[in-house]
């Protein structure tokens, strides 16, 4: 397999890692705007277990990027299980913060974290059937 095709699929993955952390960021400002505009933020109060689980579920997501990376059919099926688990949950949680906070977050999670998802899963499941 040439570099740019060996390249494609890493690429693809950590574009959707890329759109997550947009997608957080928006999160967390729409949650500022919306408590703002109440005149009142509520606190926020996260132990410690919880900002680790956060730090660490956002750091998955170049897992299935590195695992593309090695040419061994185990990483492949790894890279796919674990892409898609991610894009499944991420788009699940998307979808139920766009309910409870507005519309737009809806259409940012499936713009910018399912539909690179979708196609970073196509691409693995292709590798592994011509592997």
């Amino acid at each position: 397999m040439d570099d740019s095709r060996q390249i494609r699929l890493p690429l693809v993955w950590l574009i959707t890692a890329v759109g997550v952390t947009i997608y957080g960021m928006i999160q967390i400002f729409t949650y500022l705007a919306h408590a703002g505009a109440q005149e009142a933020t509520p606190p926020l109060n996260f132990t410690a277990a919880q900002v680790w689980t956060i730090a660490a579920f956002y750091g998955a997501w170049v897992i299935p990027a590195l695992l593309a990376l090695i040419e061994r059919r185990a990483a492949h099926w790894a890279s796919l299980i674990l892409g898609g688990i991610l894009v499944v949950l991420t788009t699940l949680a998307g979808v139920f913060d766009g309910i409870r906070d507005g519309g737009h977050l809806v259409v940012l999670v499936l713009w910018a974290v399912t539909l690179p998802g979708s196609v970073a899963t196509a691409l693995s499941w292709r590798r592994l059937r011509t592997a």
